[in-house]
Protein backbone atom coordinates (compact mmCIF):
# COMPACT_ATOMS: atom_id res chain seq x y z
CA UNK A 1 0.00 0.00 0.00
CA UNK A 2 1.20 3.58 -0.60
CA UNK A 3 2.31 5.12 2.08
CA UNK A 4 -0.08 8.65 2.59
CA UNK A 5 1.76 12.12 3.41
CA UNK A 6 2.44 12.03 6.94
CA UNK A 7 -0.03 14.93 7.90
CA UNK A 8 -1.81 14.91 10.82
CA UNK A 9 -4.99 17.22 10.81
CA UNK A 10 -6.28 17.46 13.70
CA UNK A 11 -9.91 16.14 13.98
CA UNK A 12 -12.89 18.52 14.25
CA UNK A 13 -14.26 16.27 16.99
CA UNK A 14 -11.25 16.75 18.94
CA UNK A 15 -12.01 19.41 21.04
CA UNK A 16 -12.81 18.10 24.89
CA UNK A 17 -16.53 19.74 26.10
CA UNK A 18 -16.22 21.80 28.56
CA UNK A 19 -17.68 21.19 31.84
CA UNK A 20 -20.56 22.83 31.28
CA UNK A 21 -21.26 21.34 28.21
CA UNK A 22 -20.77 18.06 29.59
CA UNK A 23 -23.21 18.74 31.99
CA UNK A 24 -25.85 19.79 29.46
CA UNK A 25 -25.37 16.37 27.03
CA UNK A 26 -25.52 14.19 30.26
CA UNK A 27 -28.73 15.68 31.03
CA UNK A 28 -29.81 15.43 27.46
CA UNK A 29 -29.03 11.97 26.49
CA UNK A 30 -30.50 10.46 29.56
CA UNK A 31 -28.12 7.26 28.89
CA UNK A 32 -25.08 9.00 30.01
CA UNK A 33 -24.37 9.38 34.11
CA UNK A 34 -22.87 11.42 35.83
CA UNK A 35 -21.37 9.28 38.79
CA UNK A 36 -20.00 6.70 35.46
CA UNK A 37 -16.81 6.79 35.35
CA UNK A 38 -16.27 6.49 39.08
CA UNK A 39 -18.63 3.60 39.40
CA UNK A 40 -16.44 2.03 36.25
CA UNK A 41 -13.56 1.89 38.38
CA UNK A 42 -15.05 -0.12 41.21
CA UNK A 43 -16.61 -2.51 38.12
CA UNK A 44 -12.99 -3.34 37.26
CA UNK A 45 -11.08 -3.31 40.14
CA UNK A 46 -13.23 -6.26 41.22
CA UNK A 47 -13.44 -9.80 39.69
CA UNK A 48 -16.94 -9.84 38.68
CA UNK A 49 -19.94 -8.12 39.58
CA UNK A 50 -22.71 -9.78 42.24
CA UNK A 51 -25.54 -9.38 40.19
CA UNK A 52 -28.02 -11.66 39.60
CA UNK A 53 -28.01 -14.29 36.17
CA UNK A 54 -29.19 -12.28 33.10
CA UNK A 55 -32.36 -13.19 31.43
CA UNK A 56 -30.69 -13.14 28.06
CA UNK A 57 -28.74 -16.15 29.49
CA UNK A 58 -27.61 -17.93 26.40
CA UNK A 59 -24.67 -19.04 24.09
CA UNK A 60 -24.73 -16.37 21.37
CA UNK A 61 -25.85 -13.07 20.64
CA UNK A 62 -26.01 -12.92 16.80
CA UNK A 63 -27.79 -9.86 15.35
CA UNK A 64 -26.80 -11.04 11.72
CA UNK A 65 -29.15 -11.02 9.08
CA UNK A 66 -30.53 -14.44 7.57
CA UNK A 67 -29.21 -13.93 4.37
CA UNK A 68 -26.17 -11.65 2.89
CA UNK A 69 -26.80 -8.78 0.24
CA UNK A 70 -27.32 -10.59 -3.12
CA UNK A 71 -24.34 -9.20 -5.70
CA UNK A 72 -22.60 -7.17 -3.31
CA UNK A 73 -19.23 -7.59 -1.56
CA UNK A 74 -18.94 -9.66 1.52
CA UNK A 75 -15.60 -7.61 2.12
CA UNK A 76 -15.09 -4.10 1.32
CA UNK A 77 -12.16 -1.78 1.25
CA UNK A 78 -12.35 1.64 1.01
CA UNK A 79 -9.43 3.27 0.36
CA UNK A 80 -8.96 7.57 -0.11
CA UNK A 81 -6.16 8.81 -1.94
CA UNK A 82 -4.90 12.12 -2.30
CA UNK A 83 -5.61 14.71 -5.36
CA UNK A 84 -3.82 16.96 -7.15
CA UNK A 85 -4.18 19.69 -3.63
CA UNK A 86 -2.93 16.81 -1.37
CA UNK A 87 -6.01 16.31 0.14
CA UNK A 88 -8.11 12.94 1.48
CA UNK A 89 -11.46 12.26 0.43
CA UNK A 90 -13.41 13.12 3.63
CA UNK A 91 -13.70 9.94 6.00
CA UNK A 92 -17.70 10.07 6.20
CA UNK A 93 -17.64 9.44 2.54
CA UNK A 94 -15.08 6.55 2.71
CA UNK A 95 -17.48 5.28 5.06
CA UNK A 96 -20.34 5.48 2.77
CA UNK A 97 -18.32 4.28 0.03
CA UNK A 98 -17.44 0.83 1.90
CA UNK A 99 -20.91 0.26 3.35
CA UNK A 100 -22.67 0.82 -0.03
CA UNK A 101 -20.29 -1.89 -1.50
CA UNK A 102 -21.63 -4.25 1.16
CA UNK A 103 -25.24 -3.49 0.36
CA UNK A 104 -25.81 -0.16 1.79
CA UNK A 105 -27.06 0.72 5.19
CA UNK A 106 -30.66 0.17 4.20
CA UNK A 107 -29.99 -3.67 3.71
CA UNK A 108 -28.99 -3.92 7.43
CA UNK A 109 -31.18 -1.43 9.43
CA UNK A 110 -34.80 -1.66 9.15
CA UNK A 111 -37.22 1.54 9.99
CA UNK A 112 -37.42 1.51 13.75
CA UNK A 113 -34.54 -0.54 14.46
CA UNK A 114 -32.59 0.65 17.99
CA UNK A 115 -28.66 0.46 16.68
CA UNK A 116 -26.12 -0.35 19.04
CA UNK A 117 -22.72 1.04 17.34
CA UNK A 118 -19.38 -0.60 19.52
CA UNK A 119 -16.26 1.64 18.77
CA UNK A 120 -12.84 1.09 20.45
CA UNK A 121 -13.16 3.59 23.42
CA UNK A 122 -11.25 1.97 26.01
CA UNK A 123 -8.04 4.50 25.99
CA UNK A 124 -7.01 8.06 27.47
CA UNK A 125 -5.98 8.89 24.34
CA UNK A 126 -6.26 11.74 21.82
CA UNK A 127 -7.65 10.78 17.83
CA UNK A 128 -3.87 11.20 16.62
CA UNK A 129 -2.94 8.36 18.98
CA UNK A 130 -4.88 5.94 16.96
CA UNK A 131 -5.82 3.65 20.14
CA UNK A 132 -9.41 4.51 19.95
CA UNK A 133 -11.74 4.28 16.95
CA UNK A 134 -11.51 7.69 14.90
CA UNK A 135 -14.45 9.68 16.29
CA UNK A 136 -15.40 10.92 12.62
CA UNK A 137 -15.65 7.00 11.73
CA UNK A 138 -18.28 7.28 14.71
CA UNK A 139 -20.23 9.67 13.75
CA UNK A 140 -20.70 8.51 10.12
CA UNK A 141 -22.06 5.60 11.17
CA UNK A 142 -24.43 7.02 13.05
CA UNK A 143 -25.92 9.22 10.18
CA UNK A 144 -26.06 6.33 8.28
CA UNK A 145 -27.89 4.10 10.70
CA UNK A 146 -30.81 6.94 11.05
CA UNK A 147 -30.58 7.52 7.28
CA UNK A 148 -31.59 3.52 7.00
CA UNK A 149 -34.60 4.06 9.49
CA UNK A 150 -32.93 3.26 12.53
CA UNK A 151 -35.50 4.86 15.53
CA UNK A 152 -32.50 5.07 17.90
CA UNK A 153 -28.68 4.77 17.82
CA UNK A 154 -26.41 4.08 20.78
CA UNK A 155 -23.03 4.02 21.57
CA UNK A 156 -21.75 2.72 24.12
CA UNK A 157 -18.09 0.54 25.14
CA UNK A 158 -16.63 -0.39 28.08
CA UNK A 159 -13.49 1.36 28.56
CA UNK A 160 -10.21 0.64 30.24
CA UNK A 161 -9.05 3.82 31.02
CA UNK A 162 -11.86 5.74 33.06
CA UNK A 163 -14.76 6.02 30.89
CA UNK A 164 -15.09 10.16 31.45
CA UNK A 165 -11.72 10.92 29.99
CA UNK A 166 -12.43 8.13 27.34
CA UNK A 167 -15.31 9.48 26.05
CA UNK A 168 -14.42 12.85 26.34
CA UNK A 169 -10.64 12.73 24.93
CA UNK A 170 -11.28 10.33 22.25
CA UNK A 171 -13.45 12.80 20.53
CA UNK A 172 -16.37 10.00 20.02
CA UNK A 173 -18.85 11.87 22.86
CA UNK A 174 -18.66 14.82 21.29
CA UNK A 175 -18.97 13.24 17.54
CA UNK A 176 -21.68 11.08 18.58
CA UNK A 177 -23.64 13.36 20.43
CA UNK A 178 -23.94 15.82 17.70
CA UNK A 179 -25.00 13.50 15.17
CA UNK A 180 -28.31 12.55 17.96
CA UNK A 181 -26.88 8.97 19.16
CA UNK A 182 -27.83 8.07 22.74
CA UNK A 183 -24.26 7.49 24.49
CA UNK A 184 -24.05 5.91 27.22
CA UNK A 185 -20.88 5.33 29.78
CA UNK A 186 -20.31 2.03 31.56
CA UNK A 187 -21.96 2.03 35.34
CA UNK A 188 -21.96 -0.83 37.53
CA UNK A 189 -25.95 -1.41 37.39
CA UNK A 190 -25.77 -1.58 33.34
CA UNK A 191 -24.00 -5.38 33.93
CA UNK A 192 -25.45 -8.29 34.32
CA UNK A 193 -24.05 -11.83 34.99
CA UNK A 194 -24.34 -14.00 32.35
CA UNK A 195 -23.19 -17.27 31.34
CA UNK A 196 -21.46 -17.51 27.94
CA UNK A 197 -21.14 -21.01 28.19
CA UNK A 198 -17.40 -20.69 26.30
CA UNK A 199 -13.91 -22.66 26.56
CA UNK A 200 -12.67 -19.84 28.57
CA UNK A 201 -15.84 -17.45 29.18
CA UNK A 202 -18.55 -19.18 31.16
CA UNK A 203 -19.95 -17.01 33.33
CA UNK A 204 -19.07 -13.26 33.24
CA UNK A 205 -20.39 -9.24 34.09
CA UNK A 206 -22.10 -8.17 30.84
CA UNK A 207 -22.67 -4.57 29.56
CA UNK A 208 -25.94 -4.83 28.52
CA UNK A 209 -26.66 -1.91 26.29
CA UNK A 210 -24.33 -3.73 23.88
CA UNK A 211 -26.59 -6.52 23.28
CA UNK A 212 -30.34 -4.36 24.11
CA UNK A 213 -30.60 -4.09 20.84
CA UNK A 214 -31.83 -5.23 17.28
CA UNK A 215 -28.67 -4.58 15.37
CA UNK A 216 -24.97 -4.17 16.71
CA UNK A 217 -22.57 -2.16 14.37
CA UNK A 218 -19.72 -3.43 15.45
CA UNK A 219 -16.86 -0.41 14.47
CA UNK A 220 -13.41 -1.41 16.01
CA UNK A 221 -10.04 0.62 15.04
CA UNK A 222 -7.11 -1.64 13.37
CA UNK A 223 -3.97 -1.72 15.56
CA UNK A 224 -1.31 -3.07 17.03
CA UNK A 225 -1.30 -4.90 20.47
CA UNK A 226 1.71 -6.34 22.53
CA UNK A 227 -0.19 -9.37 23.70
CA UNK A 228 -2.74 -10.71 20.27
CA UNK A 229 -0.28 -9.07 17.86
CA UNK A 230 -3.22 -7.31 16.14
CA UNK A 231 -6.55 -6.53 17.16
CA UNK A 232 -9.41 -4.65 15.72
CA UNK A 233 -13.47 -6.69 15.23
CA UNK A 234 -12.85 -9.75 17.32
CA UNK A 235 -10.74 -8.40 20.32
CA UNK A 236 -13.23 -5.28 20.02
CA UNK A 237 -15.53 -7.00 22.24
CA UNK A 238 -13.56 -7.27 25.29
CA UNK A 239 -15.54 -3.87 25.89
CA UNK A 240 -18.41 -6.36 26.39
CA UNK A 241 -17.10 -7.71 29.31
CA UNK A 242 -17.35 -6.09 33.25
CA UNK A 243 -15.02 -7.67 35.80
CA UNK A 244 -11.27 -7.86 35.75
CA UNK A 245 -10.82 -8.45 32.29
CA UNK A 246 -7.13 -8.57 32.25
CA UNK A 247 -7.47 -11.72 33.37
CA UNK A 248 -8.16 -12.96 30.46
CA UNK A 249 -4.62 -12.25 29.14
CA UNK A 250 -3.44 -15.95 29.96
CA UNK A 251 -5.40 -17.40 27.36
CA UNK A 252 -6.46 -14.31 24.93
CA UNK A 253 -6.35 -16.25 22.32
CA UNK A 254 -9.01 -18.57 22.98
CA UNK A 255 -11.13 -15.69 25.01
CA UNK A 256 -10.79 -13.85 21.61
CA UNK A 257 -12.27 -16.80 20.01
CA UNK A 258 -14.99 -17.31 22.78
CA UNK A 259 -15.89 -13.61 22.73
CA UNK A 260 -16.59 -13.76 18.57
CA UNK A 261 -18.28 -16.92 19.11
CA UNK A 262 -21.14 -14.63 21.47
CA UNK A 263 -21.19 -11.34 19.65
CA UNK A 264 -21.81 -12.07 15.98
CA UNK A 265 -22.47 -8.17 14.91
CA UNK A 266 -24.82 -7.07 12.15
CA UNK A 267 -22.33 -5.11 9.91
CA UNK A 268 -17.80 -5.02 11.17
CA UNK A 269 -16.77 -1.48 10.00
CA UNK A 270 -12.92 -1.56 10.43
CA UNK A 271 -11.23 2.19 10.91
CA UNK A 272 -8.20 2.23 9.18
CA UNK A 273 -8.22 6.12 8.68
CA UNK A 274 -5.20 6.08 10.69
CA UNK A 275 -3.29 2.81 12.14
CA UNK A 276 -1.41 2.45 15.27
CA UNK A 277 1.65 0.40 14.24
CA UNK A 278 3.69 -0.35 17.31
CA UNK A 279 3.07 -0.24 20.95
CA UNK A 280 -0.61 -0.90 21.05
CA UNK A 281 -3.27 -1.33 22.10
CA UNK A 282 -2.70 2.21 23.95
CA UNK A 283 0.10 3.44 21.96
CA UNK A 284 1.36 7.28 23.32
CA UNK A 285 3.50 8.82 20.33
CA UNK A 286 2.40 10.15 17.34
CA UNK A 287 5.04 8.51 15.17
CA UNK A 288 3.29 5.24 16.71
CA UNK A 289 0.57 5.49 13.94
CA UNK A 290 0.87 6.00 10.22
CA UNK A 291 -2.16 7.65 7.99
CA UNK A 292 -3.94 4.87 5.72
CA UNK A 293 -6.81 6.51 4.76
CA UNK A 294 -8.97 2.96 4.85
CA UNK A 295 -12.25 1.63 5.64
CA UNK A 296 -12.86 -2.12 5.81
CA UNK A 297 -16.66 -2.91 5.77
CA UNK A 298 -17.95 -6.75 6.23
CA UNK A 299 -20.29 -9.52 7.29
CA UNK A 300 -17.44 -11.91 8.20
CA UNK A 301 -15.51 -10.21 11.56
CA UNK A 302 -13.25 -12.81 10.75
CA UNK A 303 -12.16 -11.92 7.39
CA UNK A 304 -12.15 -8.26 8.36
CA UNK A 305 -9.18 -9.05 10.83
CA UNK A 306 -7.64 -11.88 8.42
CA UNK A 307 -7.37 -8.83 5.80
CA UNK A 308 -6.70 -6.21 8.16
CA UNK A 309 -4.14 -7.35 9.94
CA UNK A 310 -2.16 -6.99 6.80
CA UNK A 311 -1.88 -2.96 7.23
CA UNK A 312 0.35 -3.57 10.22
CA UNK A 313 2.92 -6.15 8.48
CA UNK A 314 1.09 -8.90 10.11
CA UNK A 315 0.20 -12.55 8.89
CA UNK A 316 -3.13 -14.22 9.42
CA UNK A 317 -1.16 -17.42 10.27
CA UNK A 318 0.09 -15.79 13.22
CA UNK A 319 -2.72 -14.77 14.94
CA UNK A 320 -4.21 -18.10 16.69
CA UNK A 321 -8.01 -16.47 17.60
CA UNK A 322 -8.25 -16.48 13.98
CA UNK A 323 -7.58 -20.03 12.96
CA UNK A 324 -9.94 -21.03 16.28
CA UNK A 325 -12.57 -18.53 14.98
CA UNK A 326 -12.33 -20.23 11.56
CA UNK A 327 -12.69 -23.71 13.06
CA UNK A 328 -15.31 -22.79 14.92
CA UNK A 329 -17.66 -21.61 11.44
CA UNK A 330 -17.73 -17.82 13.29
CA UNK A 331 -16.26 -16.95 9.73
CA UNK A 332 -13.42 -17.64 7.76
CA UNK A 333 -9.35 -16.30 7.84
CA UNK A 334 -9.17 -16.67 3.76
CA UNK A 335 -10.66 -13.49 3.06
CA UNK A 336 -9.44 -14.27 -0.83
CA UNK A 337 -12.89 -16.93 -1.05
CA UNK A 338 -14.82 -13.91 -0.36
CA UNK A 339 -16.76 -11.74 -2.89
CA UNK A 340 -13.98 -8.47 -2.18
CA UNK A 341 -14.25 -4.92 -3.52
CA UNK A 342 -11.98 -2.51 -3.73
CA UNK A 343 -13.56 1.14 -3.78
Amino acid sequence: MEKAPETNPVSPYFSRPTRREALVRLAGAGGVLLGAGAVSRAVWDRGGIGAAVSQHSGTTRDFRLKEGPADFAELAIAKGKADEAGKFPVVEELVRRAVDAVGGMKHFISRGDIVVVKPNIGWDRTPLHAANTNPEVVAAVVKLAYDAGAKLVRVADGSCNEANRCFQKSGIWTAAYDVGAEVILPAEHRYRTTRMKQEVLDEWPIFTPLVDADKVINVPIAKHHNLAKYTAAMKNWYGVLGGRRNRLHQNIDTSIADLATFMRPTLTIVDAIRVLMRNGPQGGNYDDAREMHTIIASIDQVAADAYGCTLIGQHRDNLPYLAMAHKRGIGTMYWENLKVREV
